[in-house]
């Protein structure tokens, strides 16, 4: 059985489970049947999960975003999708494998499916660049999405990246304006696009493929103009106040539907994606079945309005006039 990683607020949870696993341990060694104890501690530890991932604050929400073990792009791609046959390249520069994607089939229907990988060991991480894209990931990403739009296919992404990835080799290709002109693209493709925010949503390396027909985001997931850490270095200069970052950056699922940048908030299995990924697979699979179900009618021309009334009314304000 796989050793699991539990975040620092999660120590009380992991404690249990070490007796938990002690006491297997004695069970199968022993002739002493611990059975009840076994399951009084379990059912202890799934209360203690339930009571910790009740209150979280937004900081531990980005910790639970980039858990190591949280199901990444490709994971839920071969848990719902069939049929899938990746496309490589950007026909300009290079393949950049941080981003991932091709033909498909979503419940028969054919489709696109894309979205940013991060790697599980040192080797894949480096590979795909901790799912920091550069432009050719991006403009990879393009060249499928009009693929999709030429033969009438809609489009599914799937969002977890820190941000665009900020070398000197990336900003010489153009990253400011691959993102630019996929938000562009975006806005005007001619089929629907459905995105989900599965892990981190960071920054422009984020919205790069995130402009849809209906965005649906994971109860643990964040979504955020910057990371916590890039906000605190500029406002307080030190990363050390990212958690008060993170509380004024308002990055969580709920905060955001509350401000109408998401659609549906997709709830998570009992101490988050990583603790049940075959679950989590099964209530993302039908979330996206009832996104698809909304928009898989619309013509062209409806599309395209919807989805420019949508970009007009993001933010909200009050209006004020000074008395007198």
């Amino acid at each position: 059985m796989a050793k699991k990683t539990f975040l620092d607020f999660e120590q009380p949870v992991a404690e249990l489970e070490a007796k938990i696993e002690e006491l297997r341990y004695v069970q199968t060694e022993s002739a002493v049947d611990i059975t009840l104890e076994i399951d009084q501690l379990s059912k202890k530890s799934q209360q203690l999960t339930k009571d910790i991932y009740s209150d979280l604050s937004p900081w531990q929400v980005t910790k639970i975003s980039r858990h190591p073990e949280r199901p990444y792009t490709l994971d839920y791609i071969n848990g719902i999708f069939t049929d899938f046959v990746e496309m490589h390249g950007d026909r300009h520069f290079a393949d950049d494998l941080s981003i991932v994607g091709g033909l498909a089939r979503f419940n028969g229907q054919a489709c696109m499916v894309l979205g940013q990988q991060k790697g599980r060991d040192t080797k894949e991480r480096t590979l795909r660049n901790f799912g920091m894209s550069k432009p050719e990931g991006y403009r990879k990403a393009l060249r499928l999405m009009k693929t999709a739009e030429k033969f009438k296919l809609p489009v599914f992404t799937f969002v977890d990246t820190p941000g665009a990835y900020p070398g000197i080799d990336a900003e010489e290709r153009g990253q400011s304006e691959a993102i630019g002109r996929n938000i562009f693209e975006m806005a005007q493709l001619e089929v629907p696009i459905i995105t989900t925010i599965i892990g981190e949503g960071g920054s422009g390396g984020a919205l790069a493929i995130s402009v849809a027909d209906q965005v649906l985001m994971l109860q643990y997931s964040v979504y955020s103009v910057i990371s916590p850490e890039g906000c605190a270095s500029i406002l307080w200069k030190t990363s050390e106040k990212a958690e008060v970052a993170a509380d004024a950056l308002g990055i969580t699922a709920h905060r955001l539907k509350a401000l109408g940048l998401v659609d549906k908030i997709v709830n998570e299995p009992v101490g988050g994606a990583h603790r049940d990924t075959d679950q989590m697979v099964s209530f993302l699979k039908r979330a996206l079945g009832d996104a698809w179900r909304q928009v898989a009618d619309l013509k062209p021309k409806e599309l395209l309005e919807r989805r420019y009334e949508r970009l007009n009314s993001y933010g909200r304000f009050t209006d004020t006039k000074a008395g007198k």
